[in-house]
């Protein structure tokens, strides 16, 4: 294999505050191995995503032991070293048990930048009173990923009930006209609920870089949320549940 079919991306951090990500799917042992090669020489960390099992069985040993490898979410942590991180600040919810592995990535890449996670799963609208018990501990968090295949009614859902940023993920799960997650995409981006962001199907990877930058430029703005009222800028206040006399918003 040719080296010139590698060259990889060390200061994207730098830059953008999230590393390079090495998306393993469709590369050869070759190319994977190359890859490993090069960070190991210049002494670098990296996140491998859809990295089959049997993909991850043929690395080479000389870095088997480098590599924290997690086979739900076909994510590999390489050359990784583990620091205390901060207190969660993203709760991650799936529909089914089935969009587990997809949050998983989100879960793992949140990890791999040392921000932890609260994993909220199988609480879709088939069983609304799993996701009701569980509400007041989710919108503890500013930012909610919500993964969720078939018609994708849980991103509707928090969207109704949830004050902070909202990152949906519509899976491949699903039957028939569930399309491989074209009417998840399609039903989110068509949900009445108001600022809900999506990313692209089954795509935990994406949605863990975009609460990320959101993270990242929190912190480096102060972590204060603001609302503009004319020439001031105010805290916005914190969000509590509305009383049963407020009135209801129609769609």
């Amino acid at each position: 294999m040719s080296q010139s079919e590698i060259k990889l991306h060390h200061h994207r951090a730098n830059r953008i505050g999230i590393e390079e990500a090495i998306y393993c799917a469709g590369k050869s042992d070759d190319q994977i191995g190359t890859i490993l090669g090069q960070l190991r020489a210049v002494h670098k960390s990296c996140l491998l995503t859809r990295l089959s099992p049997e993909s991850h069985a043929r690395i080479s040993a000389e870095f088997r032991p480098m590599l924290d490898y997690e086979p739900a979410s076909r994510t590999a942590f390489f050359n990784w070293r583990a620091r205390q991180t901060e207190p969660a600040q993203v709760a991650v919810l799936t529909a089914g048990s089935s969009d587990v592995p997809v949050a998983r990535e989100a879960i793992r890449t949140l990890a791999y930048a040392h921000v932890d996670s609260l994993a909220v799963f199988d609480v879709g609208v088939a069983g609304l009173w799993r996701l009701t018990e569980r509400m007041e501990e989710i919108r503890k968090y500013p930012v909610a990923i919500v993964a969720a295949g078939m018609d994708a009614a849980l991103p509707s859902v928090i969207g109704g009930l949830f004050p902070g940023l909202i990152i949906a993920i519509p899976t491949s799960v699903g039957y028939g006209v569930a399309a491989g997650g074209a009417t998840a995409l399609n039903a989110i981006l068509a949900s009445c609920a108001s600022g809900i962001t999506t990313v692209n199907i089954d795509n935990g990877y994406g949605a863990a870089c975009a609460a990320l930058r959101v993270l990242n430029m929190s912190r480096r703005t102060g972590g204060a949320a603001v609302a503009d009222e004319g020439d001031k800028r105010q805290p916005v206040a914190a969000w509590s549940a509305p009383s049963h006399a407020a009135k209801k918003a129609v769609c």
